[in-house]
């Protein structure tokens, strides 16, 4: 409880009335020294209040301007918008050919989007949009624009004059975002082994780029590794590729073939150092993959992995070597060619007639099926089985593609007599060309088992041993003389003594049995085979030479010519210079082991 102090003291009021005063006057002064307290107070606490607001603002504005010195004395930087979410990983290495040549890339752009409730003029930017991107409708445009959306996608990749043209639109609710887009600067080349990619996850300020075929595909996680500096080194060489896909694209077109495929590899190391599959595509315009329909007609088809076919007599080749490394036969050995060979119904013949009798090596040389199927059946098809298995063609390659997993040999549902006699000269059993470029790489290497590859590697395979050495270099004598003797006179390149075998394969009908005018015409080739270095195999589809009264559909007038001028403009590419001193200095031996 307070006490109430009074106004009016009644002491001094006493003394006031004894000294005659007035005792009001002893109130007012009492009030007027109350209020001057008051007021005393009230200013010491105003200037407390005063101080403290002082100091804050010197705090503040000591902070800004340490501020404004520090951003007047480092260097600009553009502001960043955070967004929220999970971080997207948009860093992709680099692929290089083998000499460290730009195939793949990455290249800075922006996607375009809107904000349709930012934007003043919807139906002027519908317009303006329209005039840039001839794909877009501008009405269509202008109702997704008023739909009540709050986010539009339009691009998902614009180029530097697009997004200036959209920027000088002058619309706030067009707004771009950064991206990191594939870039192939070669185009076609190389477009089979590229593959291709596309974005994944996408957002507003990044989106990942995620291979879909080709090495791009096969090496997707190596490649988006955030801790990957260098480039993904491939073991193709790019003015060789590009030279190979000229030259095949030329004799397609002369020869007025459907397809055309080439595969061009170190026979030591198994290095591919072209591959080329006709007609080809874009990377950079990837276009879409049929839905129905044959997939061979697709531009996206790989020829040269995928494409499994009938090869015909370039399998003589491997008969032939397998004979000889059992001692069955020696190359001078003669064989019965008389026919046609029948069996179970079936009718085994020649392209021409060879006579009555060839000697081992004339079988390969002349390209009898009568004779090759005659030494198949003294080799047995368990036999012929087991070291086509040995050579790689019974199997997907193992090539570092994503296609080459599905990519598996079609083989015989029973293989019986008929069937080794027919494997024998190439019918019954379907490979790719890079199938067989790997075969013909240990047919002429020594012997030894090659695995194909698209990295480059600069040691030798040394793989297991398939056949001997004395074997392979019959295998080499013959081919060259194939060449020199043979059906494949065309593939003479003065200085690079070229051998190889031709192959004439009838296609087969979708409904049951063999077309009689439509052809898959193949010659596989190694050079030089004085001291062998690579293996080229050409494969065209369909082609036709017309410069004669009637067409001519074998590979000695097709294919032997076109991988004749690909070794011609190669080979000097490659380092190999022509020996024209070097005889020819191939000769075959009485027995191979």
């Amino acid at each position: 409880m307070s006490l109430r102090i009074p106004l009016r003291p009644l002491t001094r009021i006493l003394d006031a009335r004894a000294r005659g005063e007035n005792p009001d006057n002893v109130e007012k002064e009492n009030l007027r020294l109350r209020h001057e307290a008051g007021r005393d107070k009230m200013r010491v606490r105003a200037e407390s209040r005063l101080l403290l607001v002082a100091i804050c603002f010197i705090l503040a504005f000591g902070a800004v301007g340490t501020r404004m010195a520090a951003l007047a004395t480092s260097a600009p930087t553009e502001p960043r918008i955070v967004a929220q979410g999970p971080t997207i990983m948009n860093t992709r290495a680099d692929i290089t050919d083998r000499h460290g040549r730009i195939m793949a890339t990455n290249f800075a752009t922006n996607a375009l989007y809107a904000h349709p409730q930012d934007m003043i003029y919807p139906r002027t930017a519908a317009e303006g949009l329209a005039a840039i991107f001839p794909d877009m409708d501008a009405d269509e445009l202008h109702r997704r624009f008023t739909s009540g959306a709050r986010f539009i996608w339009l691009q998902r990749y614009i180029s530097p004059e697009q997004e200036q043209q959209v920027h000088d639109l002058g619309e706030p609710g067009l707004l771009f975002g950064p991206r990191e887009m594939r870039l192939y600067p070669n185009g076609p080349i190389a477009a089979h082994i590229m593959g291709g990619a596309r974005f994944g996850e996408e957002a507003v300020n990044a989106a990942e780029v995620i291979g879909i075929a080709g090495v791009e595909a096969r090496f997707d996680e190596e490649l988006r590794d955030p801790s990957r500096v260098d480039p993904l080194m491939l073991s193709l060489d790019l003015t060789v590729q590009a030279a190979v896909e000229e030259v095949l694209a030329g004799g397609m077109a002369l020869l007025g073939a459907r397809g055309a495929a080439a595969v061009l590899m170190d026979i030591h190391t198994g290095e591919v150092i072209s591959m080329a599959s006709l007609p080809d595509f874009d990377p950079n315009a990837r276009p879409r993959p049929l839905l129905e329909g044959d997939q061979a007609d697709s531009p996206l088809f790989n020829r040269a992995v995928q494409g499994v076919y009938e090869l015909g007599s370039v399998f003589k080749t491997f008969t032939i070597a397998q004979a000889l490394e059992l001692n069955l036969y020696s190359p001078y050995d003669m064989i019965d060619t008389t026919g046609p060979l029948r069996m179970a119904g079936f009718s085994i013949s020649d392209y021409s007639d060879p006579g009555p009798e060839l000697s081992v090596a004339d079988v390969l040389i002349h390209s009898s099926n009568i004779g090759t199927a005659r030494i198949a059946r003294a080799i047995g098809g368990e036999r012929q089985q087991a070291f086509l298995d040995e050579l790689g063609l019974l199997a997907p390659t193992g090539v570092e593609l994503i296609e080459a997993q599905s990519s598996r040999p079609l083989l015989p549902p029973r293989w019986g007599e008929l069937a080794t006699m027919t494997i024998s000269y190439g019918h019954g059993l379907s490979t790719s060309p890079l199938h067989l470029a790997s075969a013909y790489s240990t047919m002429v290497n020594g012997g030894t088992e090659i695995t194909p590859t698209l990295l480059r590697r600069d040691e030798p395979q040394n793989g297991r041993r398939i056949i001997s050495e004395a074997t392979s270099g019959a295998i080499r004598a013959l081919l060259r003389a194939v060449v020199t003797d043979g059906t494949a006179s065309f593939g003479e390149v003065d200085g690079y003594f070229v051998g190889g075998k031709t192959g004439t394969a009838d296609l087969p009908r979708p409904q049951g049995g063999y077309y009689e005018d439509r052809n898959l015409n193949t010659f596989a080739s190694a050079f030089p085979m004085t001291d062998p270095q690579y293996v080229l195999i050409v494969t065209l589809q369909e082609a036709e030479e017309l410069s004669g009264p009637q067409p001519r559909r074998t590979a000695g007038w097709t294919a032997v010519p076109v991988a004749a001028e690909i070794i011609r403009r190669a080979a000097p590419l490659l380092g190999l210079r022509p020996d024209v001193e070097h005889p020819l200095g191939l000769q075959l031996s009485s027995t191979s082991n």
